[in-house]
């Protein structure tokens, strides 16, 4: 009953989310062009800027997503997530019954991390999830390694290509189990193993397509400033002190409880304390502070590592009949969910420039595309190649640094804020009706608006202008029916 709960809940919110990532096209034009074209894309053809080779750490999960689409449609995409998350929580249930507890199903517990979880990945499908996947099984092996045989710590390096060629998440995978033996030799245990497992595991990442030119730039990757993109943000920063609230909530019931928990194990001077379970949580709450990107790290291993404590702290105080109510309560809300609101596609119609593309289309504009790099793969997925676009959510894989700062010294009207109009000259702007830019470019007589939504609006050159104008549709049928149509063929 417990696991029906947690497949469905997860199904609940991956089915609910309003749209799909952002970067999720790009994703499939790179995994098309390994089905299709049989070749790993190694240079970018979607932009009329600058771009250097496409280190495209992300493009297993394309063809991972691409072939799901392909033979499932849209639906399969929402329908995989929601198979990953259910056995992310699957597999973190084995790894606390290794540790000891039979039936580590108090759903009292589970609730938080299930809705911090899945509340971070958003969208009905994003690559970073295969990351949280395999780092939950990298510490079921290593806790098996600890508990029957080390010579499973020698599994992690094969995981390791795997994982390599899905997500440039595998540095956490590597990271991971270097604490473990960092926390090994703290105890004065056998701590060789893992420091062979380590480097094992970052020499074979060198079994990729671009072999070790690729691997240097993981590195630059792994530690670059992502300060213009809301995900890489602080827990608490000014952006996010309403955001993940769930996942606030849970940091500091684990917090509290391992408090009360150091305090009872420091009144019995024969409790041996683990100090890799500290080190790994110190470490994944750290960063999870420091970027809400990573928070599905910390709810990983404070479920795994702390569930032993819920279990002897609180639970024993609960009546075994509130564990099942909460259960019957969440199976049934979610099957209320279920009944009342369609399983159906997101479109995003009040995020994506839908009808905007449809203008283009229509009223077959060609020419290069100034749009926010948020929206860009989506544009180039509809558009290529009749149109090429600036830049997209790839900017670290394909871009030059100077890239962004010019996007947004452009929308916040920062000083010289036209040069990116000068240097890279575009044909058409798809502008959020948000930013100053928006303003100015109304007053400016080079540029004309030729079609305005609530949230959008093009502009094309005036003197490209032309008389008149195919409106698009405003039926979201139509657009939920044509959502993965593209004009890319390989």
């Amino acid at each position: 009953m417990f696991f029906v709960a947690v497949a469905f809940l997860v199904f609940i919110i991956s089915a609910n989310a309003n749209n799909f990532d952002f970067d999720l096209w790009a994703r499939l034009i790179a995994g098309m062009g390994v089905v299709d074209g049989h070749q790993v894309l190694k240079a970018d053809f979607l932009s009329y800027t600058p771009t250097h080779v496409w280190y495209d750490h992300e493009y297993g999960s394309g063809v991972v997503f691409y072939l799901i689409l392909k033979y499932f449609g849209g639906y399969g995409l929402i329908i995989f997530q929601s198979v990953l998350l259910f056995f992310i929580f699957w597999i973190g249930n084995k790894t606390i019954k290794l540790r000891g507890i039979d039936c580590p199903y108090n759903f009292l517990f589970w609730i938080f991390p299930i809705i911090a979880l899945c509340e971070n990945l958003a969208s009905p499908i994003r690559c970073h999830v295969f990351s949280f996947f395999l780092f939950t099984l990298f510490i079921y092996i290593l806790e098996l390694s600890r508990k029957k045989n080390f010579k499973y710590v020698y599994l992690l390096p094969v995981l390791a290509v795997l994982w390599n060629n899905l997500h440039g998440g595998v540095v956490s995978g590597i990271g991971l189990i270097i604490l473990y033996g960092f926390g090994a030799f703290l105890d004065k245990k056998a701590y060789k193993h893992y420091i062979i497992s380590a480097g094992l595991s970052f020499a074979f990442l060198i079994i990729n397509p671009w072999g070790y030119e690729y691997i240097k730039f993981l590195l630059m990757a792994n530690s670059m400033h992502r300060g213009d993109v809301a995900e890489w943000w602080g827990l608490f920063s000014i952006h996010q002190v309403l955001r993940q609230l769930p996942f606030k909530i849970f940091m500091l019931l684990i917090v509290v409880l391992e408090l009360f928990n150091l305090k009872k194990a420091h009144s019995k001077k024969d409790v041996i304390v683990d100090k890799t379970k500290w080190i790994v949580l110190i470490v994944t709450m750290f960063l999870a502070i420091q970027h809400v990107k990573l928070l599905p790290f910390f709810v990983i291993s404070a479920s795994i590592f702390c569930y032993e404590d819920f279990r002897n702290i609180v639970e024993e105080k609960i009546p075994k009949y509130v564990q099942q109510v909460t259960l019957i309560i969440v199976i049934a809300f979610c099957v209320l969910i279920s009944a009342v609101k369609k399983f159906d596609i997101p479109l995003g119609a009040d995020v994506y420039p839908h009808r905007e593309v449809e203008f283009i289309k229509l009223n077959d504009i060609k020419g290069n595309i100034l749009v926010n790099f948020g929206y860009g793969s989506f544009v180039s997925y509809k558009l290529y190649p009749h149109n090429l676009i600036f830049m997209d959510g790839r900017y670290e894989e394909v871009y030059y640094d100077e890239m962004v700062p010019l996007l947004k010294k452009f929308y916040l009207l920062k000083p010289d804020w036209d040069e990116v109009l000068k240097k890279y000259p575009p044909d058409i702007l798809i502008i959020e009706k948000f930013y100053p830019v928006y303003v100015m470019l109304n007053k400016l007589p080079e540029w004309t608006n030729v079609y305005e939504t609530e949230n959008f609006i093009i502009f094309v050159k005036t003197e490209n202008k032309k008389k008149s104008y195919i409106l698009p549709t405003n039926d979201k049928e139509y657009y939920k029916n044509t959502l993965f149509d593209t004009s890319v063929k390989f």
